[in-house]
């Protein structure tokens, strides 16, 4: 090789070499896409992120990224002449030459190093653009649709949303890069290096029959048979890595579930019954993490074999020609690294089977995430209509997921100031008939008009309390709420020893009892103003005085509000107009009380 002309030659290398990989890689994509279920789910996921019409920036980075996939394999092919040229130096005891190799070796660990860190920083700017997007899309779906509550009614049901987002999004970032990369750098390698061994390479007889070039076939035959075996061996990996996931993610939502249910479990003495169910759903991890184990050591132990053999091959075909003369050392290392650099690329799809497995479970669960996501929207929610000062119902039937009725034809009209108690039996559609009025319940049938947006406000019998401040919990849904007010309404539930503590920023669910978290949600309502409230056994964990005192204060400082409360104790008809009582069988009767 003519060292003072390789610049230029391998820059025109790379633009040649550039141009035909994008044109195929594109077109390659584009049919994978087209053709394989995993290809569609890849590009339903993130296909509008490399969309031209979005930004181009992807496709430029993605460009970047190949092109430095394509100098990587460059300066393997660079690397394995200097290995001819060195070891030749050295057994022809020629010094300059020797010295030349090692400063030219200087030279190309320079340009080596440089491309490698490179390569590092725009391959992670990629990724973290690309995982912004996707976790924003992914999120936005989630939320925007109503998708982690209407999930449960659509189908395919998804287990562990929260992993599907924060994990699996990151995973198929990755592990797309990794793959698609893996497999360019693997066909421009194979192309080049089969080149240089076929130069080297030289003809055998194999059964009395001469076979020219017979390194290169062999290679190809070596690497192909072994595939095959690879395949058969690690095929069940897709599935074990699936349920892998699966286990692992359901013992995790047990454990949280502990925490956040700890001072129920604590009071009821429940840790046997709970170390039981943990334990039950950890042996399922288990179970398959030995099922994977041997399954992985079987694939593992074939590919490391595998590859033992095809360090020595090459030295056992060229030791003939060397010891005869026909060829130097240097072309034995050049041969021996050619050789290992061929037999890497095309076990390319045999070594990363295991990692093609996994990415294809990440894929399935991000698929049915986006299918499920894409169901909840097309379901059939009940319309509410705008009606600023009052609560009209026409015809209202609500019906249990198996189509039983709760309610039938409901006819109701509450107007500013005037306040609706419902009763019945516990289970009776109280609470499902809020859902409705909400816009939340699916399987429900005619008119509703009601306040809408900021103007109604929805008090369940768990109040909601997000992490952060004690102020933003207060304030919620709405963004912030001034001192002067923060302190008064706190004062006015009976939380005013907790006015100082306004912007401490903690877990407030965690913090505060039962009690004064239904209190902190009253404190919400005079604090957000609204026209409609909902109350759904809001009251549940505070005594009949505290009841009688909280109640008071939405009469008395929202006196225009729409009241409708679901609770069960007489105290509150005191406080309402009407009583929506259900009889059952989607019976009801409405009467006044008070």
């Amino acid at each position: 090789m003519n060292w003072n002309q390789e610049l230029l030659n391998s820059a025109l290398w790379l633009g040649k070499t550039f141009a035909i990989t994008l044109v195929v890689f594109v077109l390659v994509m584009g049919v994978l896409a087209r053709t394989t279920s995993w290809g569609r789910q890849f590009w339903s996921l993130s296909g509008a992120y490399f969309s031209p019409k979005r930004s181009w920036r992807p496709l430029l980075g993605l460009a970047l990224l190949l092109l430095c996939t394509l100098f990587a394999v460059r300066m393997n092919v660079l690397f394995s002449f200097w290995y001819n040229d060195f070891y030749s130096a050295m057994q022809a005891l020629d010094q300059p030459k020797f010295w030349f190799s090692l400063n030219l070796f200087g030279i190309l660990a320079a340009i080596h190093v440089v491309r490698a860190l490179a390569t590092s920083y725009i391959r992670s700017a990629f990724v973290i653009h690309w995982r912004l997007w996707l976790n924003e899309r992914t999120v936005g779906e989630w939320l925007g649709g109503q998708s982690y509550y209407l999930g449960r009614f659509a189908q395919p049901a998804v287990d562990n949303p929260d992993q599907r987002i924060q994990q699996d999004v990151t995973t198929l970032v990755g592990s797309t890069l990794t793959l698609a990369l893996g497999l360019v750098g693997a066909v421009v390698s194979v192309y080049e290096f089969t080149g240089i061994l076929w130069k080297l390479s030289a003809s055998m007889t194999v059964f009395g029959t001469e076979v020219p070039r017979a390194m290169v076939f062999l290679v190809y035959l070596y690497v192909l048979v072994a595939s095959f075996f690879a395949f058969r061996i690690g095929r069940p990996l897709i599935e074990l890595n699936f349920l892998n996931e699966k286990f692992t993610a359901n013992y995790r939502y047990l454990l949280v579930r502990v925490r956040e249910y700890g001072e129920s479990i604590a009071l009821y003495r429940g840790e046997r019954v709970e170390q039981r169910g943990l334990l039950a759903s950890f042996a399922a991890v288990i179970a398959n993490a030995w099922v994977t184990l041997w399954r992985a050591l079987k694939f593992e132990g074939y590919n490391l074999v595998i590859s033992q053999i095809s360090v020595v091959f090459p030295f056992i075909i060229q030791a003939p020609r060397l010891f005869s003369g026909a060829i130097k050392l240097g072309d034995v290392m050049q041969t021996s690294q050619s050789f290992g650099q061929l037999a890497d690329s095309l076990s390319f799809f045999r070594s990363s089977y295991d990692d093609f497995a996994g990415y294809r479970a990440v894929l399935d669960r991000l698929s049915g995430f986006e299918q499920n996501v894409a169901a909840s929207a097309r379901l059939s929610l009940p319309e509410v209509k705008e009606n600023a000062s009052a609560l009209v119902t026409r015809k209202l039937t609500v019906n249990r997921p198996d189509g039983q009725a709760l309610l039938r034809d409901l006819d109701l009209t509450l107007t500013t100031g005037q306040a609706l108690l419902i009763r019945g039996p516990s289970g009776s559609g109280k609470t499902t008939l809020l859902r409705t009025l909400a816009g939340l319940w699916p399987f429900s049938t005619g008119e509703s008009e009601r306040p809408t947006g900021a103007a109604s406000l929805f008090l369940s019998q768990r109040p909601y309390l997000p992490v952060g401040s004690l102020r933003a919990a207060l304030a919620y849904p709405a963004e912030t709420v001034s001192d002067d007010v923060a302190r008064q309404v706190l004062a006015q539930v009976q939380l005013g020893q907790l006015a100082d503590q306004l912007d401490v920023v903690q877990d407030w669910s965690q913090v505060l009892s039962p009690g004064e978290q239904q209190r902190l949600a009253f404190g919400r309502a005079l604090a957000n103003r609204p026209a409609i409230i909902f109350l759904d056994e809001a009251t549940s964990a505070t005594d009949s005085g505290l009841e009688h005192a909280l109640y008071g204060l939405l009469r008395t400082h929202l006196p225009q509000a729409i009241l409708v409360s679901v609770g069960h104790r007489q105290t509150l008809v005191a406080f309402h107009d009407q009583a929506l009582t259900f009889t059952g069988e989607g019976r009801w009767v409405i009467e006044p009380v008070g």
